[in-house]
């Protein structure tokens, strides 16, 4: 269970936006919260259906 939640998540992250990826690493904390709540929505979402097609 563990390397498939793993390669879920690493898929999300490997298709992550530009805008994401950029403002994760931004000095704006508001523009590093967006990126990082974007982020952790779009993880939740696979995870999500992850777990309905399981």
């Amino acid at each position: 269970m563990t390397q498939k939640l793993t390669e879920t998540i690493l898929r999300v992250v490997e298709r992550a936006p530009q805008w994401v990826r950029r403002d994760l690493d931004s000095k704006d904390a508001i523009a590093r919260i967006r990126a990082e709540e974007s982020l952790a929505a779009m993880i939740a979402d696979a995870l999500g259906k992850r777990t309905a097609d399981d």
